[in-house]
Order: C-alpha cells, then sequence, then structure tokens
C-alpha cells in the first residue's frame, strides 16, 4: 500500500480511537451499584464565574463502596459544589459539613439497572454508528484518491479492506466495553 493510503488509514484509526475513548469516559460516568470517581468527576460546577470540572476544583474519593467524599480545594465553594450535584441527573443528595460533602448511593433497583443497561446499549449504538460514519469518510477519500490518480484501483481495494478489518477490532473493542458496563451494572 503506498503513502496516500496509509495516511487515509491512519486519519481512520485515529478518529475511531478517539469514539471509543469518548465511549469509555462517557460509560466511566454511568452509576453502577459501586461508588466511582468518574461517576461525579466531569460534573460541571458554576463557581469563580465560570463553569468547571467538579475534579478541577476538589479531592472526590471513596471511604466505603457506596460513598464518595468530595472535598473542595477551597470551602467558600461548597454550596456552588452542592447546587451542581443536586441539579444533576445522579438523582443523588449531598450531605455537607461545611468541609466535606458525602454522597451516599442508594442501591439500584432491578428496573433501573435494566435502564441503565438499555442506555449502555445505545451509547454503544452511537459510537458503532459514529465509526461507521468515519469508515464511509475514508473510503471516499480513498475513492477520491483513485478518482484522482494518486492510487492504483488495486490500492483502493486494498484500503478498503484494511479499514474494514480495523473497523472490526474497533466494534469488538465495543462489544467488550458494553459486556463489561452491563454485568458490572447488573451484578454488583
Amino acid at each position: 500500500m503506498d503513502d496516500n493510503c496509509e495516511l487515509i488509514l491512519v486519519d481512520f484509526e485515529e478518529r475511531a480511537e478517539k469514539s471509543v475513548e469518548h465511549l469509555r469516559s462517557v460509560l466511566a460516568g454511568i452509576r453502577t451499584g459501586r461508588a466511582s470517581p468518574a461517576l461525579i468527576d466531569s460534573l460541571r460546577v458554576e463557581a469563580y464565574g465560570t463553569t468547571s470540572p467538579l475534579n478541577q476544583l476538589a479531592q472526590i474519593s471513596v471511604p466505603e463502596p457506596r460513598q464518595l467524599l468530595v472535598k473542595p480545594f477551597d470551602a467558600s465553594i461548597i454550596r456552588d459544589v452542592e447546587r451542581a450535584i443536586l441539579t444533576s441527573d445522579l438523582g443523588l443528595t449531598p450531605s455537607s459539613d461545611g468541609k466535606v460533602i458525602r454522597l451516599t448511593l442508594p442501591p439500584l433497583s432491578e428496573e433501573q439497572r435494566r435502564k441503565l443497561v438499555a442506555k449502555v446499549k445505545d451509547l454503544a449504538e452511537e459510537t458503532r454508528v459514529a465509526m461507521r460514519n468515519e469508515r464511509r469518510d475514508a473510503n471516499k477519500a480513498g475513492e477520491q484518491a483513485f478518482q484522482n490518480h494518486e492510487i492504483t484501483e488495486d490500492h483502493k481495494r486494498e484500503l478498503q479492506d484494511r479499514i474494514q478489518e480495523r473497523l472490526k477490532e474497533f466494534e469488538k473493542r465495543i462489544d467488550d466495553l458494553l459486556a463489561k458496563k452491563s454485568h458490572e451494572i447488573m451484578h454488583d
């Protein structure tokens, strides 16, 4: 395969990798039975006249399996952090002593677990669709390179085959992430 094909393939791989990493970070923020700092890491807090992720404003730890402890670096923003938690769709009620905020995660009902698994499946499917779009764009780039006489027809076919192989590998990673998260939701 020539350099033009390699560039198209590398570009496709980079975009697909970003899609998988985005899915991984979104899944980390989905609640399971266990407490995880990732659940609230990226929660946006309005403080100091700007909106920032919670992990830039506070230390988040897990003192117990079903509890999160949030210790703001500046105690004056504790109310802002509480407000952000209350207005989020996490369904958690913060308990504050003026220095730290404790979040106790209630156990999930079977129905809640099933809804979360359905949400996870939807997110995985959205990622698959995004990667298929990336495949389409890469194949179009290959076709354009062929039209411009930059690559041969054999190179174009080989490029399409390699893009398809890599797509299957990325879809397998998505399936693995989906299976792991679904199991975590249903059994923790």
